[in-house]
């Protein structure tokens, strides 16, 4: 007899489901998150596991882990991907459960990558990066707006990183609130730029390029730690079968539905991995602003449409590349890209 689990996982509790070959549902339960109450209820069916179904949420890695080490075949589905029955009244967790345990036993569940673990860390180390990095760029636009506001003055981000103390704001003396305000938010972006430059440290010694990677950094625009970032967040590029799989993962397509020229409706825009859409916003960003040929491209769409409009363009145009560049081990081609 062979088994079939279905675990719809929660911040604090899950619903885990059983079914055997026949779809006959055989066990339903609403257990902890812990993980030796989970593998004592499996125990009973220990050997005759076909495999695991558990829901992508945010907190799946101490779920996922221990089923492997277990030896259990576990499946990360993927919860944007799949559809619940139609047609009922009413559905909870536990109707959920067995549909996962139902779209693996049928071979049509939805899965998502389980990103190996000795990895994970220094991913997310590399995340709290991107995280303390626009922390650091909502506080320099704040108080960029707070000294135009005041003083009709605009500031650049660079110049605010570069300038200190009252040398920085001599005429904000005699404002004592403003120049308070002032103060700590530069106490604060440089505290930002001081642990963004600790973890870039941390990254670099223990990462380095892999091969089918390193060409990344011929991109305009791509850094060594946006290189690494792409690269961890991007896993096997032999994951995604064709460029528009690894662009849409990167949330560079638009997301709507048309028929006969008119739009129908649109998709979640939020599907695929916010990191490289980051990643590649901010290669963008300083693509548009360092190489000509990127500049004269983002110039072109911004006649035509909007701000937006072109940096996205742009943003898809380097993501495209980047995928060429992993899949085939080449160097970026400038040609190619703006032709």
């Amino acid at each position: 007899m062979e088994y079939y689990i279905g675990i719809d996982l929660h911040s604090s509790s899950n619903h885990l489901a059983i079914i055997d070959q026949s779809m006959k549902r055989v066990l339903k339960r609403k257990l902890p998150n812990d993980l030796t109450v989970i593998l004592h209820t499996l125990y009973p069916y220990e050997g005759e596991v076909a495999g695991i179904a558990v829901e992508s949420t945010y907190n799946w890695y101490w779920l996922v882990d221990g089923l492997m080490e277990s030896d259990y075949r576990v499946h990360l589905a993927n919860p944007s991907a799949m559809r619940r029955y139609t047609g009922l009244k009413y559905a909870d967790d536990t109707h959920d459960a067995f549909w996962l345990a139902e779209l693996l036993k049928l071979g049509i569940l939805p899965e998502g990558y389980i990103y190996p673990k000795e990895m994970r860390p220094v991913r997310d180390l590399l995340r709290k990066r991107g995280h303390l990095v626009r922390l650091r760029t909502s506080l320099i636009l704040s108080l960029q707006n707070t000294i135009t506001r005041n003083y009709g003055v605009k500031v650049s981000s660079n110049e605010i990183k570069k300038l200190t103390g009252e040398r920085a704001w001599p005429h904000l003396i005699d404002h004592e609130d403003i120049a308070m305000s002032v103060r700590v938010s530069k106490e604060a972006i440089d505290f930002l730029a001081r642990q963004i430059a600790e973890i870039e440290t941390v990254v670099e010694k223990k990462v380095k390029l892999k091969k089918p990677y390193q060409n990344l950094l011929t991109i305009p625009g791509i850094g060594k730690i946006l290189a690494l970032t792409i690269m961890l967040e991007t896993g096997p590029i032999s994951r995604f079968p064709k460029v528009g799989h690894y662009v849409s993962y990167c949330r560079k397509v638009a997301s709507k539905w048309t028929s006969n020229g008119k739009i129908k409706g649109r998709g979640n825009r939020k599907n695929g991995n916010k990191h490289l859409a980051w990643a590649f916003s901010e290669a963008a960003e300083f693509a548009r602003r360092f190489n000509p040929a990127s500049r004269d491209f983002y110039n072109r769409k911004r006649s035509k449409k909007n701000l937006m409009v072109a940096h996205n363009a742009l943003a898809h145009k380097l993501a495209r590349a980047a995928y060429y560049i992993m899949r085939d081990n080449v160097p970026f081609e400038e040609a190619k890209l703006y032709a």
